[in-house]
C-alpha cells in the first residue's frame, strides 16, 4: 500500500538534493547556510516521525535560528539559457502549461476514479491520503513528461527548484509552523477561553449569528496568524464542534470544508500569510510589497460573505 509516508520520502529526497547542489555552488556567499536549512528539512521528511517531540523542536528551533541569523541567500543556477527558453516559447506558446496541468487533473480525476470505480477495492493507496498521494504523483508524471518533451538538462528540474526555493526561503516553512502553532493554542485552551466568550455574546438559539462568528473568526484568526490551519483548530474547540455541532447538529463536514474556505478568505488579506502574498510581491517585483493583498480583497470580502450562507443553508 502507498501510504502518506512514501509523500513525505519524496519531499525529503528533493530537499536533500536541493541541500547538496546548495553546498556545491561556489556562486552563493551563502550556500553553507542554504545547504543545512534545506538538509534540516529534509531530515524532518525522513525522520520526523520517528524523532521524539524534544527532537523536532531542537530541529525547528535550528531551522529558525539559521533563518534568524541571516544565513539564507538567493542562488541564481545555470539551467537553460535565455535565448533557450524563448526559443522553447516560440516554438510551444502556451503549451508550455500543459504538463502543469497534469498535477490536477491527476489529484482530481485520479481520487474520483479510486472513490468511485473498481480500482478503490484494490487498496492501492492510503484511504484517508488518496489526493495527497495522487498529487504527488502528478508531480513526477509532470516532471517525466517535460523531461521527455523538452529535453532541458537533467538537473534543470533540481536546480529551478532549488533556484525558486532559495528566492522564497524560509517561508516555504511557514504554513507548517503556523499549522503547529494552532494545534499547539489549542491544546493551551486558547480555543475554550474564546467559546467561553462566544457563549456569553451569541443569542441562544441563534444559528446564523453562530455561523457569523465561526466564519468572521476563522477569517480573523487567519490573518492573525497568517494560516488557516493554525486557526482552525482553534475555531473549531471554540464555536464549530460545540454550538455548530453539537448544539445544532450541524453536518461537521461541511461545516469544516467551508470554515476552512472562510479561513482561506483571511490568508488573501494578511502580510502574515507571507509566502503567499509577500513573497510573490518580491518576486514580481512589485511597487508595493502589498500589491498583491489589494488586488485579493475585492474577492476574498465578497467570498467570506458566500461561505456564511453557503454553511448556514447546507448544514442545518
Amino acid at each position: 500500500m502507498i501510504t502518506l509516508t512514501w509523500l513525505y520520502v519524496l519531499a525529503g529526497i528533493a530537499f536533500t538534493l536541493f541541500a547538496l547542489l546548495s553546498a556545491l555552488d561556489r556562486t552563493n556567499g551563502k550556500r553553507f547556510g542554504n545547504a543545512a536549512f534545506w538538509g534540516l528539512l529534509a531530515i524532518s521528511f525522513f525522520f520526523g516521525g520517528y524523532l521524539s517531540d524534544f527532537a523536532n523542536g531542537i530541529l525547528v528551533l535550528a531551522l529558525v535560528g539559521i533563518a534568524g541569523l541571516g544565513w539564507l541567500g538567493r542562488s541564481d543556477p545555470p539551467t537553460t539559457s535565455l535565448e533557450e527558453r524563448l526559443g522553447l516559447s516560440d516554438t510551444f506558446g502556451n503549451k508550455l502549461f500543459l504538463p502543469a496541468l497534469i498535477i490536477p487533473i491527476t489529484a482530481f480525476a485520479g481520487t474520483i476514479l479510486y472513490n468511485y470505480t473498481p480500482f478503490g477495492e484494490s487498496g492501492l493507496f492510503e484511504a484517508r491520503w488518496v489526493t495527497l498521494i495522487l498529487l504527488g504523483l502528478g508531480v513526477l508524471i509532470a516532471l517525466i513528461v517535460c523531461l521527455i518533451w523538452l529535453r532541458p538538462p537533467l538537473l534543470a528540474p533540481v536546480e529551478e527548484g532549488r533556484r525558486l526555493m532559495d528566492s522564497i526561503g524560509w517561508a516555504a516553512v511557514l504554513p507548517q509552523m503556523l499549522a503547529a502553532l494552532g494545534a499547539v493554542f489549542a491544546l493551551a485552551g486558547v480555543g475554550d477561553v474564546i467559546g467561553g466568550i462566544a457563549g456569553g455574546i451569541i443569542p441562544e438559539g441563534s444559528v446564523f449569528i453562530t455561523v457569523l462568528i465561526f466564519c468572521l473568526g476563522m477569517a480573523l484568526f487567519t490573518m492573525i496568524m497568517g494560516n488557516a490551519f493554525a486557526a482552525f483548530p482553534v475555531m473549531a474547540a471554540a464555536i464549530g464542534i460545540p454550538f455548530l455541532v453539537i448544539d445544532y447538529g450541524g453536518n461537521p463536514a461541511v461545516i469544516g470544508a467551508i470554515g476552512m474556505l472562510a479561513g482561506f478568505c483571511g490568508t488573501l488579506m494578511t502580510p502574515m500569510a507571507a509566502n503567499f502574498n509577500i513573497v510573490p510581491a518580491a518576486l514580481l517585483e512589485l511597487k508595493s510589497q502589498y500589491g498583491v493583498i489589494r488586488m485579493q480583497v475585492a474577492t476574498a470580502i465578497p467570498l467570506l460573505a458566500c461561505n456564511i450562507l453557503l454553511i448556514y443553508f447546507l448544514a442545518f
